[in-house]
């Protein structure tokens, strides 16, 4: 399980990196701070775009038929229009569950 906690949070920080649009300067990667554990994770990356991206993964129920990863994080990044968008959320058994000013929301 710690392997696959590992290759999640370098695929996660892979597309983080991705290379910026062709429109934009090259960013610089001004803070990464990360901290991988046996049952969780954590990481932290700001560039000088304007992007930010945090993260916390954490094993929920472990050693049981039910075990699964919980995780909480938010990205935000300044769009076209000048403004920063920011997302929250969560993932866990329910799946992915987005949150932000700017995403519609579910009438209920």
């Amino acid at each position: 399980m710690k392997f696959t906690i590992a290759i999640a949070f370098a695929c996660l920080l892979s597309c983080v990196l991705a290379a910026p649009p062709a429109s934009q300067q090259d960013a610089q990667v001004l803070r990464f701070d990360s901290d991988v554990q046996p049952e969780g994770y954590k990481f932290a990356v700001e560039t000088s775009d304007g992007k930010s991206h945090q993260e916390e993964g954490q094993l929920k129920d472990v050693g049981t038929d039910h075990e699964a990863i919980v995780v909480r994080g938010s990205y935000a990044y300044v769009g076209d229009d000048g403004q920063t968008y920011t997302i929250n959320y969560l993932a866990d058994e329910n799946g992915f569950q987005p949150e932000g000013a700017h995403l519609p929301r579910a009438v209920q």
